[in-house]
């Protein structure tokens, strides 16, 4: 367990906070002020990030950079934190997207208020992927739900304060299910044990033995930590929050909610719900990869029938993470690197996605596909960057798109042949709903008000390009993200498969023949 000299992630959880107070001082008279402690503390973050990616070890089994500090004795709760190759690069992507973020809404009205309740949304993502307690998890997955209300309900669209409701009602009904299987978890290891503990890895070895409980109890636990997962990610039938939370939000909060928010979701799946209840895992599999394939097909589709260029990238990301799901619960060495990749994926791509689309509204300001037309002939910077987000989306071979859905896909054909085999379809129909769009909203020749608009800038550009580079360095060189997360990928499916008696196929080693 390498803990390293240095406080780091508590310094990346303490840094947004403390920007997020000194933003807070600024003099409302001068937002940009406020803008500049942003960017300043933001970047910060960012370094912090790089720096944890750099000096991680890959070969390192459990936890590093762990602290351990006491919190609320009398409950047994600690604040206690650390990171594995399943959170590093959620941490990382994290730091990225927040500096994007803020240069992006440079001009948002309330710059002071917008950076506070954006500074305090990265520091309660970055709490949510290095606790190693339950309720210091807890308390930072709920407390993200409040900046991410304000920010959809201050500087967002249309009926933005409905969608804000709407996302704070559904994700807090299901964190209801959450905080109740953590309590009953913690309950049953008290009266097993005489010990109060919410600690992750104790419950964990405790939950996943044969003698801790009946494999109904395991059971129902599985599905009440599950439900609170599912709405996050969101899986379907939980999802419908979600289009209405892209659609109205502002650009820098699709950004973050694509990008981190939802991965909230399945990282939960894969830090608690798989590895405390591996037998019921196991047992509820099929179902949770049947909602998957459904999420993909039915995304597609939905996506397809859009009038709204946001809202369609918003159904998009129900069939994406449709795919982080699918190679989640296939439980195969192959199948998880594949959804971990796609989690980081997914958040470069349509991000970039995100951001265009937002540059694209200030310049007409409607969203609707029938009113575009030849803006390739108009605007043909920003129009090639939309191309290449839209492959990279796609899963263009090159991309990072194409490594993680590819992967997603193998592991799980390993495993769950059938479902594997009806959730490729779901990536010819991302093909036909994007390329349908992009024709209708790019291609042709410009009419009325698609006349003489005004290219990218540079302060877009300098959002769209590190996401689009890094998906294109990903999507030819994978090895660093595979590298780095595989230690924790083969240790869980091991856990899995000793806990749960269950045997991950695996591909076959090659062979004399096979090499001739």
């Amino acid at each position: 367990m390498h803990t390293g000299d240095y406080p780091l992630l508590s310094a990346m959880l303490l840094t947004p906070l403390a920007g997020a107070i000194l933003a807070m001082l600024m003099p409302r008279s001068r937002p940009d002020y406020s803008r500049i402690v942003g960017y300043f503390t933001s970047v910060a973050t960012l370094g912090l990030g790089v720096s944890l990616l750099l000096t991680f070890s890959k070969h390192v089994h459990g936890y590093q950079y762990v602290e351990r500090h006491h919190w609320i004795n009398v409950l047994a709760v600690h604040f206690d934190v650390g990171v594995d190759g399943i959170s590093l690069f959620m941490i990382v992507l994290t730091a990225l997207l927040f500096p994007i973020g803020l240069l992006a809404s440079a001009r948002e009205h309330d710059g002071k208020s917008f950076t506070v309740w954006m500074l305090l949304l990265e520091m309660s993502l970055i709490g949510v992927f290095i606790s190693l307690d339950l309720i210091s998890f807890f308390v930072f997955f709920e407390l993200s739900l409040v900046p991410m209300y304000f920010l959809i309900a201050g500087w967002g669209h249309g009926r933005n304060v409905y969608a804000a409701m709407k996302f704070f009602l559904y994700t807090m009904a299901g964190s209801a299910f959450l905080f109740v299987g953590i309590l009953t978890v913690a309950y049953l290891h008290h009266k097993a044990t005489g010990v109060w503990t919410f600690d992750v890895a104790t419950l964990t070895q405790w939950t996943s033995s044969a003698t801790a409980m009946s494999a109904r109890t395991g059971r129902l636990l599985f599905l009440a930590f599950t439900v609170a997962f599912a709405v996050k990610v969101p899986l379907f039938p939980l999802h419908t929050w979600l289009p209405d939370a892209h659609t109205e939000a502002p650009t820098a909060g699709s950004v973050v909610l694509a990008g981190v928010l939802l991965k909230m979701g399945t990282y939960g799946f894969l830090r608690f719900a798989i590895p405390m209840f591996p037998s019921a895992a196991v047992h509820f599999a099929p179902l949770l990869l049947t909602l998957a394939v459904i999420g993909i097909i039915y995304g597609a589709i939905v996506a397809a029938m859009q009038p709204d260029l946001k809202r369609l990238i918003a159904y998009s990301s129900v069939a994406h993470l449709g795919f982080v799901v699918l190679g989640t619960f296939a439980l195969t060495t192959q199948g998880i690197q594949g959804g971990v990749f796609t989690m980081v994926s997914h958040g470069l791509t349509t991000g970039a996605l995100f951001l265009l689309v937002g540059m694209l509204y200030d310049r007409r300001h409607t969203r609707l596909i029938s009113e575009f037309g030849g803006l390739w002939k108009s605007i043909p910077i920003l129009s090639g960057l939309f191309a290449a987000s839209m492959f990279a989306s796609i899963g263009l071979p090159g991309f990072s798109g194409f490594v993680g859905e590819f992967t997603s896909l193998l592991g799980t054909f390993l495993s769950r042949r059938w479902w594997a085999v009806v959730a490729t379809f779901g990536v010819i129909l991302a093909a036909v709903y994007l390329l349908w769009a992009f024709q209708r909203a790019f291609t042709g020749e410009p009419e009325g008000a698609n006349v003489g608009l005004r290219d990218i800038n540079a302060r877009e550009l300098a959002t769209v390009v590190p996401l689009l580079a890094l998906s294109l360095f990903l999507g030819f060189y994978p090895k660093p993200l595979f590298d780095r997360s595989q230690t924790a990928v083969r240790d869980l499916v091991a856990h899995v498969e000793q806990s749960a008696n269950y045997h991950a196929p695996e591909p076959p080693a090659p062979t004399a023949e096979a090499g001739r």
